[in-house]
């Protein structure tokens, strides 16, 4: 395996030069395909062009953008001389901003438009060591006229491409001289976390970070030469970059599409990709979607989709338990359950089949002709949503990260997942689950915090080795802050986060996400956040699901018009209140003092960048702040 990821994408482009590397969509809706040989073309053009321009090893460039081809030629450029990318999506605020490319010492920014040009020279004063701006679309004459009187330098992507072609004419071999002089242990990118407990950190990823992953991933996670992979994930995030070189490594496709209802499954019709790689909201958005348009439909049609789902769910637990596809925690002796099980299980079979032929199928020719798997992370997915894919015979398997770890920690092998867990952590990787205050080992089984050493683990949170020193042990072992149990067979079962939990006044320690996960279940309820820290009960900030909650008010002959009327109205309130008590009880698990005492309705769904995160988990810390009033309210 090579050393560096630019020569790990050399290695590929020669093997397989005409497979496409990149699909992209045009302006009249087609995908325009770039091969391997032309990426790396422009790859070495960009290199080029930036050492024409001076810029030296171990600089550090800020790339400020959305998904699309001409990010992933930049980053591959700048990272084969030896740079460094300092990367933040499009949503990214005008504070983000100026608090990384400062903090940083950016002195070159790679901006994708004229919005984030106009982002950049807005805070000059606060990046003085900017100099340069490379923007990926042409310049206009305004932005120019502005970044010229700001003291800035705006060009063009194709002109740094341009200006490259004539310098690798002139110095063959300089910029593959360049890539030759790239070790492991070389920083690659400083990504700054997206802030879901405070201020960003940047943490420093090297090459050998990243590669680490390929090992075992290319085995777990298995492509093909041109098998193509769908991407809706933000590009400059640490699960996209190593998306990205999952696919890279094994001579596929990256095809670009967005995290939009109606154009993912337009975009899977029409690219027909292999695997989709996302976080949790898109897959309960996919689940939402299709029992919400099974009710509009009604009639023959709805009872029938709801007892073949209702059979398959069933039979795919028995199946779980009979062929060891579930978690296990220790001796549990299920050959007993053989004679329970196995008529049930063949009794349904036949059933499950009729539903798959009947209902499934077309179900599953929305994801293509060729997928073989949905792959989830960067956040916690729903059980429900877990159980009704497996059922309907749509492979999702589930891993698990952190942007620290660079970031795959596990994650379910397609060929055989096994239920209720994120997989085993991978080659060159140790994991351990520990007591929070003495940090023992607790060994398998058992409830603690998940510790993690090996190759992945970032080189440190940049000019802040007191932030580092805090999660990583002189014996190199990663705090992860997440709570977990280790199967059997050491796999990881996660079950909140460490900063997430609420401690009571009467001393109960109660895990936010479980609840949260399980009001999300119902229909009416979009996003559920709970709260209670020094309270003697829970409460919820709700965010009702508007379409449904509509529908609810005109069945019901509610005398409301306007959404704020809806979200006010008592009959809501009690409707959610309702949903919420018939999933959150002892009935299903949970302790008389993990019930929602009290809930509050919001009006407006959660945005990025505002309540959620780039990968859209929920910003708590934030939530606090803009929600103080409503909360406040809710202990009185």
């Amino acid at each position: 395996m090579e050393t560096t990821i630019p020569r790990m994408f050399r290695r590929t482009v020669r093997e397989y030069p005409d497979i496409a590397f990149q699909m992209t969509r045009c302006g009249d809706g087609h995908f325009e395909p770039t091969t391997y040989r032309e990426a790396y073309s422009a790859v070495l053009d960009f290199a080029g062009g930036l050492l024409s321009r001076g810029v030296e090893r171990g600089e550090h460039i800020a790339l400020i953008s959305d998904n699309r081809k001409e990010w992933q030629q930049a980053d591959l450029g700048l990272l084969s001389i030896g740079a460094i990318d300092v990367p933040r999506g499009a949503d990214a605020t005008i504070g983000d901003l100026s608090y990384i490319i400062s903090f940083a010492e950016c002195k070159i920014v790679i901006a994708e438009n004229s919005s984030q040009v106009n982002k950049i020279l807005s805070i000059k004063n606060d990046i003085p060591l900017v100099k340069t701006l490379i923007e990926f679309d042409s310049p206009t004459q305004k932005d120019e006229d502005s970044a010229k009187a700001a003291g800035i330098e705006l060009v063009s992507f194709e002109s740094i491409l341009e200006v490259g072609r004539i310098f690798n004419e002139k110095n063959p071999t300089r910029v593959e001289a360049e890539m030759e002089k790239g070790d492991w242990d070389d920083l690659a990118t400083i990504i700054f976390t997206s802030g879901t407990t405070g201020k960003p950190k940047g943490v420093m990823l090297s090459h050998g970070n990243f590669i680490t992953q390929l090992d075992e991933i290319d085995e777990r996670i298995f492509l093909f030469p041109g098998d193509r992979g769908l991407l809706v994930l933000p590009i400059w995030h640490a699960f996209e970059r190593a998306v990205e070189y999952v696919v890279l490594s094994q001579a596929a496709t990256l095809c670009y599409s967005r995290p939009v209802g109606p154009v993912l499954l337009a975009d899977l019709k029409t690219l027909n990709p292999q695997v989709l790689p996302a976080v949790p909201r898109v897959f309960e958005a996919v689940y939402d979607g299709i029992f919400r348009k099974m009710r509009k439909t009604g009639g023959i049609v709805n009872v029938l989709f709801k007892f073949f789902v209702n059979i398959s769910l069933f039979h795919s637990k028995i199946d779980r338990v009979l062929f060891d596809k579930t978690s296990r925690f220790g001796i549990d002796k299920r050959f007993l359950q053989w004679p329970a099980f196995v008529i049930p299980w063949l009794v349904c079979y036949p059933l499950k089949l009729l539903g798959g032929v009947l209902v499934f199928k077309k179900i599953r020719a929305m994801m293509g002709n060729n997928f073989r798997a949905c792959v989830s992370g960067g956040g916690a997915l729903p059980p429900n949503v877990a159980k009704f894919f497996w059922a309907i015979g749509v492979n999702l398997v589930e891993g698990y990260g952190l942007t620290e770890m660079s970031p795959i920690v596990c994650v379910q092998p397609i060929k055989k997942p096994i239920f209720g867990n994120v997989g085993s952590a991978i080659r060159g990787l140790s994991s351990r689950v520990v007591d929070p205050v003495t940090r023992k080992d607790l060994g398998k089984c058992k409830k603690g915090v998940l510790e993690l050493k090996g190759g992945t683990v970032m080189k440190g949170y940049y000019k802040q080795d007191d932030l580092t020193a805090k999660v990583i042990d002189e014996k190199g072992w990663f705090n992860t802050g997440d709570i977990a149990i280790l199967t059997v067979n050491n796999e990881i079962c996660l079950k909140g986060r460490i900063k997430d939990t609420i401690v009571q006044t009467g001393g109960e320690n109660v895990e936010p996400l479980p609840i949260e996960m399980k009001m999300q279940e119902s229909r009416y309820i979009k996003t559920a956040v709970v709260l209670g820290q020094d309270q003697r009960y829970l409460a919820a900030l709700v965010v009702p699901e508007k379409t449904e909650i509509e529908s609810f008010c005109k069945e019901a002959k509610l005398p409301y018009t306007k959404w704020e009327e809806m979200v006010k109205s008592s009959e809501v309130l009690r409707l959610i209140e309702n949903e919420t008590s018939a999933r959150v009880n002892a009935k299903n698990g949970f302790k008389s003092y993990e019930k929602i005492n009290k809930i509050a309705l919001l009006p407006k769904e959660f945005e990025v960048g505002v309540e959620l995160s780039a990968k859209q988990e929920m910003m708590r810390y934030r939530i606090n702040e803009i929600y103080a009033k409503e909360i406040k309210a809710l202990f009185k």
